[in-house]
């Protein structure tokens, strides 16, 4: 069942001040408590086209449906906890303008991402994708005696890892892999690609260890290129390349 929630209309003061737009956010609202499924309630909110998708989400929380439910914390795109999928794609909320997923009298659609258990609205239960995380030991590991100064790596060596180093586990990537959605046991996008931040550290000494775990049947394998984490990607990192390269360095591993 749909349901629609009108906003009141704003005060003549504010609308003479910015340029205002009519949207409708059709959210898909799931509560535990009281629902047997998933259903759809749509919200008019008026917004600037500069608004992000997220400020447009607290609008309804604060002003319009309290127990709405969602992520958001530095809101800048820097956390990655806003992920959701908006307009039939993975974003973040916070990096996503109104102008580009809605025009006046146009609807934002919100979902929760695909894949992970839905706890309530666009609420998620985020423990296998951590899971997979820490499965891939991310995390520096060096057994050498530290030396005087600094463990220095060349600019060349810091290149290598410098898109994989910029991954915020938004876990946009993973939530849009058909494979993850159909088996939860393949590590993800996201954790190969933490993986090669490692694997590729020059500085680092556990390579062998990561390339065996990426060469297990629910690593890197498992990847069919169908390059929905690349495009779902919000820190634009080339993911399937990535993994690719790390399939690459499994195969010299066991030439």
């Amino acid at each position: 069942m749909t349901q629609t929630h009108a906003q009141s209309t704003p005060a003549p003061v504010a609308a003479a001040q910015v340029q205002l737009v009519t949207v409708n956010v059709k959210i898909l609202r799931f509560n535990p408590e009281t629902d047997k499924k998933a259903h759809w309630d749509t919200y008019q909110v008026q917004a600037q086209a500069s608004d992000r998708v997220v400020d447009v989400l607290n609008h309804v929380k604060w002003y319009l449906e309290p127990s709405l439910t969602f992520r958001r914390s530095c809101q800048h795109g820097i956390c990655g906890s806003d992920a959701m999928l908006i307009n039939g794609r993975n974003r973040l909320a916070c990096k996503t303008l109104v102008r580009d997923v809605a025009k006046d009298g146009g609807t934002i659609t919100v979902e929760p991402i695909r894949g992970l258990k839905v706890e309530r609205d666009l609420l998620v239960d985020m423990e296998p994708f951590f899971d997979s995380y820490k499965a891939i030991m991310p995390y520096f590991i060096n057994e050498s005696p530290a030396p005087a100064g600094e463990r220095y790596q060349s600019e060349l060596d810091a290149e290598r890892m410098a898109h994989s180093s910029n991954c915020i586990l938004c876990a946009c990537c993973t939530t849009s892999c058909p494979i993850f959605w159909v088996n939860g046991s393949y590590l993800g996008p996201a954790a190969i690609v933490q993986a090669h931040r490692f694997i590729f550290d020059s500085r680092d000494e556990a390579t062998h260890q990561r390339l065996n775990i990426m060469n297990q049947n629910t690593g890197v394998w498992r990847c069919r290129t169908a390059y929905n984490c690349t495009e779902a990607c919000p820190r634009d990192i080339p993911i399937t390349s990535l993994i690719e390269e790390v399939k690459r360095a499994v195969m010299f591993q066991q030439s």
